[in-house]
């Protein structure tokens, strides 16, 4: 494993950290994760080197962080930083950040966390976090010894961004980035922005939900053709590592061969390290990959529950997917899968989350919650006209 510095935190970070929001699931319940064997794959992780585990309230319907708690016993909880977020979505007056902090210092087993987050801001949130004095809540949390350090996740636009980033002395910034985003959310220049003010920048959605890692012909043709003998999700973690604005690089990883890929990819990191080629390749893999994305869904599964039952990013997803498949069998596949789908509410399976688009009220309670602000029941619609019925 290769280590970087922290920011200005005065501590060396894994290139690689482990994001805890893709734990693998149960059989036939998608929304379950398998406590046992995730509590396998993290400690395989630490193992092999990584020090930085970052989880939040929301992923796997709470459980990430119950599992987490369980994973980090037996000395793994001192080998490590953990990271968890305030669930600013759910605030609503300012004795709910001492409520929700307790609670997930409950639910870790833990003593302390080494950072604390607010969750997913934008311009609502970062207006929530404000209104509620939570920053002055985690200084005194901080003080208390509850915390160690106080940074934010963001889904917004730039301006918002640098306007986050001057209005504390953050510690830490999380924002969504790959060789795709580049250009929207915090951006590049968002990166080298919160680089600047000292500020250690953590990167998730390295693989834009998986589809950097399953590429279309066009994109593995470029690859073929540069002459580097890389695979596609090296080919985008190496893109992150090369930047020295980078700290650390999340990866929700679901098994063990993900974490002994990316754990070997991580050991080959470097800053600087890409030639000209290899960055020309990549600008080329981004321009191939943009022309066949329909939606920007990175299937971070925040609009999920629905509450009637749609599959939201499994559709999203389906739809992109017969943009990027590059063979007759991925597509007879996919199409084979919404087919199978639940068309009715009394089709639903026990956890009520495999419903068509059709069961698609239009509620809106989706678009809220999206991180991405996606316009969900619209984009759905897509979908509808992709499949028919």
């Amino acid at each position: 494993m290769k280590y970087r510095p922290m920011g200005s935190l005065g501590w060396d970070v894994s290139a690689l950290g482990f994001g805890c929001m893709r734990f693998p699931t149960k059989r036939f319940n998608r929304l379950a994760a398998d406590g046992a064997e995730a509590t396998r794959i993290v400690r395989s992780g630490i193992d092999q080197g990584i020090n930085y585990v970052d989880t939040a309230w929301f992923y796997h319907m709470g459980e990430s962080e119950r599992i987490l708690g369980e994973a980090l016993k037996d000395g793994y909880r001192e080998r490590v930083k953990l990271v968890t977020k305030m669930p600013t979505p759910l605030a609503r007056k300012e004795e709910d950040f001492d409520k929700y902090l307790h609670a997930q210092l409950e639910r870790l087993q833990t003593d302390y966390l080494d950072v604390y987050m607010m969750h997913t801001l934008d311009r609502a949130g970062f207006d929530k976090i404000k209104r509620l004095k939570f920053i002055e809540k985690a200084e005194k949390a901080r003080d208390a010894g509850l915390i160690r350090h106080i940074g934010f996740s963001f889904h917004d636009t730039l301006p918002v961004f640098k306007e986050i980033i001057d209005y504390y002395d953050w510690d830490v910034a999380q924002i969504q980035y790959n060789y795709m985003d580049t250009c929207i959310q915090a951006t590049t220049e968002g990166l080298e922005y919160a680089h600047a003010k000292d500020v250690a920048v953590v990167v998730m959605e390295p693989l834009k939900g998986g589809r950097l890692a399953n590429p279309p012909a066009e994109a593995l043709e470029v690859m073929r053709a540069s002459g580097v003998e890389r695979t596609p999700v090296d080919w985008a973690l190496q893109f992150l590592w090369n930047r020295p604005e980078v700290a650390v690089v999340l990866s929700g990883m679901g098994s063990q061969r993900m974490v002994d890929e990316n754990c070997a990819s991580a050991d080959h990191s470097g800053v600087g390290i890409l030639t000209e080629v290899e960055q020309e390749t990549i600008e080329r893999l981004a321009e191939v990959y943009r022309a066949k994305i329909v939606v920007p869904c990175t299937a971070c599964r925040y609009c999920m529950p629905c509450p009637y039952g749609v599959d939201i990013p499994g559709n999203f997803a389906a739809l992109n997917n017969m943009q990027l498949g590059n063979n007759w069998y991925f597509r007879y596949k996919t199409k084979r899968g919404v087919r199978k789908l639940a068309q009715t509410s009394a089709q639903l399976d026990s956890s009520k989350t495999n419903g068509s688009v059709h069961l698609c009220t239009q509620c809106r309670r989706c678009v809220e919650k999206c991180p991405q602000h996606i316009d969900i029941p619209v984009e759905l619609e897509k979908v509808k006209s992709e499949f028919g019925r």
